[in-house]
């Protein structure tokens, strides 16, 4: 039963009215506590006993926690209760129980101490214990134990074919388990080293003997015939498991087991339950009763003539005072009554006082002041912060609309995450850097008589790389046919996406890319043969569970309107492909037809190709080269760091001495400059003295003014190593944010509303620095996406607030992202708008203001480099246009994307 404040805790008895309402109303409502099994009338006494129960203020009776609720206490005392009963010997437990009941002891340590001393060389039928055979130990099971009175072979032998359950009448250790005879008269009358016992081997005790290789393989196959085999042994050559019967483990199966009252010299009982179980007479002999109550009238006696010795003998003033000696009685019980009374009051005064002063510390730890960082939506604006105008109310509107092919749920997002595997794992793909405006131009390319390099080349890498993943042969086929086999089963009609069947569709499959994983794609030949190529790839790799749009773009690949000469015609004039969905009826090559294919296909395709790509032997290789460079990065910035600390230190000790140094001040004498190692570089005009009239002061002069330019010229020295070092650092930085970018992605924070914000420059085989220090951009802007469902659900479980209301307020109506979309801030301004929106007191925010700030600089130079490009792109595609012509138009062969050219794979394929 759990404690509290050394007691144990009492659990509420029904009153008697409810008792009475059992029968008279047994449809009451009551409110039930089902782990203690308490029932209250009204939900008041019923909430105050829980919250009695939810105070920490509880302990383990077994284990003896503290700190803990009542219902944890509860808990923990179960759980060790499990513990303890299944490792205690279960023969034993029965003798034990029926020597502690009606034990009259003071102390449960002195009652664990006699029970050890009795049991510790007594063994019970069915007990496991461990025998020592010639210094080889055995784990065996008591079979058969014979009293002292069988000490003969041949009484032992006259038992050996009978029953051993005979043996059991005759109720071992009876007189030796008694505690009511002393300790040497159970030895006498009941010695256990007289017993002996029948015990079965059951194996080898792999002790630390046998660990540390002491014995030999002869002997232990020697000892190995014996196990299975009975064998007869006596007390002294067997032992229990520390970890089933010690003097902890006995104190805590007795104070587990047995009970007592709180009134002097109360005997130890077994508790009802138990002593049931085990066969504890729980009913008191009358003659112990009686031997019970004289040691209770022995106590009392004894402690009556203790008060009696300590007041002194009655004297013949005394005697004649009786009747003042009872009233003076009476006196003192009515002020122990008092007394008591005023210490109930007092109690309840206090716990009255406890209680207020609970609920005043909680109100005033609402009140408290905050310690910032703290969580980001408990930070509120201020009114003298809104006033002062240190931080912007209003998130900045992050720009939808200039995403490109966000008008499609889902497509923005698999074209930034395509974009970013092919840029972070650009070497082991061979791939040179492009941006994502010339990733974007790219897809968006529809002419056929003009191919787009850039996608034959990433077309063509996650062909080669696709080559090395495995793949099922047909498979796309074979899904194909289970879907057909499927709708016929269930009496539909085939869909026949732009009028091709499933019939057409696989017999127009059969003979294209069947070759791809060994077709030679040369980039010398421009990747001649990748789209068919990627369609044999798909047929391997695909199937209408892992690619659900499959089956209409390999139909729009091999299929062809009637008359397609006016459309192709069209199409190679104009940059986005018409709408309009035609009925496909010409068997068409894929090369001819894979620009009539919709932006958002084509990243569907590129989608599925990298998550497979992810997967292949060259991409992991890469992965964990990365690892291993970013360890040996880690390790050089300490190494960095280590010395630039040495540096500074030096630096600080040439500050100190030329404080201390004196200055010249004997005479006067021409000027000479000197530099002041305490400045920042400005000289300072010191007086060479005139006349030193002696040779050693001249010397000292001398000496002085060639230590001050040796500490200048040191100084310098030391100003160049930690420049250097500076450096280094910026280039660590930059090297660890590439490696760390192809291992895995991260976003750079989240904002207090769990919109994570995303910058993808500078990552794997990208940089953010080029030759010559000129900046260099993937992107160019930073990217918010809006929070995912489990953040959603962490904002719902906050119930203090609306948080619809707040995000309205702080996001704007036009700028609440929900999940999976996305904004963008392709300008400085807005990035700094952003920045100053964002409140340093919330931990999410301080965190992503910081490591935006820390990468500012090139954010900001990213940012201006891709503006300035597209101003210049938009320049020179206004020169270009015909001023003669009524309709003006656009030469893509010198659009940015078109004259990208992969110079990793010239020297890789």
């Amino acid at each position: 039963m759990p404690t509290c404040r050394r007691k144990r805790v009492v659990l509420t008895e029904p009153t008697p009215e409810l008792l009475k309402a059992v029968k008279q109303d047994p449809k009451r409502p009551v409110f039930y506590l089902h782990i203690t099994g308490e029932i209250f009338e009204t939900y008041e006494s019923y909430a105050a006993r829980m919250s009695f129960y939810r105070l920490r203020q509880f302990q383990c009776e077994v284990t003896g926690k503290s700190g803990l609720d009542y219902f944890q206490a509860l808990d923990s005392e179960r759980q060790e209760a499990r513990t303890l009963h299944s490792r205690f010997p279960e023969p034993l437990k029965s003798a034990v129980l029926r020597a502690v009941q009606w034990q009259v002891v003071g102390r449960l340590d002195h009652l664990v101490e006699a029970v050890y001393d009795r049991f510790k060389d007594r063994y019970f039928k069915g007990e496991y214990v461990i025998v020592d055979l010639n210094g080889t130990k055995f784990q065996a099971r008591i079979d058969r134990v014979y009293p002292p009175k069988f000490s003969n072979v041949e009484d032992r032998d006259t038992f050996k074919e009978t029953s051993a359950n005979s043996l059991d009448l005759e109720n071992p250790h009876s007189i030796g388990g008694d505690l009511k005879i002393s300790l040497h008269e159970s030895l006498e009358s009941d010695n256990p080293d007289r017993y002996f016992y029948w015990v079965k081997l059951l194996e080898i005790e792999k002790d630390k003997g046998h660990e540390k290789g002491k014995s030999t393989k002869a002997s232990d196959k020697v000892d190995g015939k014996l196990v299975g085999s009975l064998v007869e042994v006596q007390s002294p050559m067997m032992s229990r498991d520390r970890l089933a019967f010690s003097k902890s483990i006995l104190r805590r199966f007795i104070r587990d087991c047995v009970d007592r009252d709180a009134a002097v010299a109360s005997p130890w009982t077994v508790k009802p339950i138990i002593a049931a179980r085990y066969g504890v007479d729980s009913v008191m002999p009358e003659e112990t009763r009686k031997g019970v109550e004289d040691i209770k009238k022995g106590e009392i006696d004894k402690r009556k003539k203790a008060w009696e010795d300590k007041e002194g003998p009655p004297t013949k003033k005394q005697k004649k005072l009786t009747a003042a000696q009872e009233e003076k009685g009476r006196f003192i019980l009515v002020a122990a009554e008092k007394k008591e009374r005023d210490a109930r009051d007092k109690a309840e005064k206090q716990r009255l006082a406890k209680e207020e002063a609970e609920r005043l510390a909680a109100e005033k730890k609402k009140k408290k002041p905050v310690r910032y960082p703290t969580e980001d939506l408990d930070v509120r604006l201020a009114d003298k912060d809104k006033k002062a105008g240190t931080l912007r109310l209003q998130r900045p509107l992050a720009n939808r609309a200039i995403l490109p092919f966000n008008e499609s749920p889902g497509a923005f997002e698999s074209f930034l995450m395509a974009w970013n595997f092919l840029v972070v794992y650009g070497q082991p793909l061979h791939l040179s850097v492009f941006s994502l405006d010339e990733f974007e131009g790219a897809i968006r390319h529809s002419a056929l008589d003009l191919p787009c390099p850039l996608l034959a080349e990433v077309h063509s890498t996650l062909v080669y790389n696709l080559r090395t993943v495995p793949f099922v042969r047909h498979s796309l086929l074979l899904s194909l046919l289970k879907s057909k086999e499927d709708r016929e089963h269930e009496n539909l009609d085939d869909d026949a996406p732009y009028g091709i069947t499933m019939d057409t569709l696989t017999t127009a499959m059969a003979d294209v890319g069947n070759n791809w994983e060994r077709v030679p794609l040369r980039f010398s030949e421009g990747r001649e043969g990748w789209e068919e190529a990627v369609v044999g790839c798909l047929k391997d790799h695909a199937n209408l569970g892992n690619f659900p749009q499959i089956r209409e773009i390999l139909t729009k690949l091999l299929f062809a309107p009637e008359q397609d000469d006016d459309s192709d015609s069209e199409a190679s004039h104009s940059r986005h492909p018409s709408p309009t969905s035609p009925v496909l009826k010409v068997t068409a090559s894929p090369s001819e037809r894979y620009y009539a294919l919709s932006p958002e296909e084509r990243i569907s395709i590129l989608s599925f190709m990298c998550n497979l790509a992810i997967s292949s032997k060259a991409i992991h290789t890469h992965m964990e080269s990365c690892e291993e460079q970013l360890t040996a990065l880690r390790k050089e910035k300490i190494e960095v760091n280590r010395l630039k600390k040495q540096y500074i230190e030096e630096v600080n000790g040439l500050a100190g001495e030329s404080k201390d140094e004196p200055a010249l001040t004997n005479g006067a004498g021409e000027d000479v400059m000197m530099q002041d190692l305490s400045d920042t570089g400005r000289p300072q005009k010191v007086t060479r003295p005139k006349s030193l009239g002696h040779s050693k002061e001249r010397e000292a002069a001398r000496a002085k003014q060639a230590s001050i330019k040796h500490a200048i010229a040191e100084r310098r020295r030391l100003d160049e190593e930690l420049g250097k070092l500076e450096r280094r650092l910026e280039g660590i930085e930059r090297d660890f944010r590439k490696l760390l970018g192809a291992v895995r992605v991260k976003p750079l924070g989240r904002d207090r509303f769990y919109n994570r914000i995303w910058w993808f420059d500078g990552m794997g085989s990208a940089s953010l620095v080029g030759n010559g220090g000129q900046a260099q951009y993937g992107t160019g802007r930073i990217f918010i996406q809006g929070p995912s469902e489990f953040d959603l659900d962490l904002l719902g479980q906050r119930e203090d607030e609306n948080l619809e209301e707040r995000r309205l307020e702080e996001e704007g109506e036009d700028g609440v992202l929900n999940p999976n979309e996305w904004g963008v801030y392709s300008e400085v301004e807005e990035l700094d708008e952003f920045l100053a929106w964002l409140n340093p007191k919330g931990q999410r925010e301080l965190a992503l203001k910081n490591i935006i700030t820390r990468w500012l600089p090139h954010i900001t130079a990213g940012m201006k480099k891709r503006i300035m490009d597209l101003t210049s792109n938009a320049k020179n595609t206004d020169t270009r246009r015909s001023a003669r012509t009524k309709v003006a138009t656009v030469d893509l062969s010198r659009e940015p994307y078109m004259l990208w050219t992969n110079r990793k794979a010239i020297n890789a394929s």
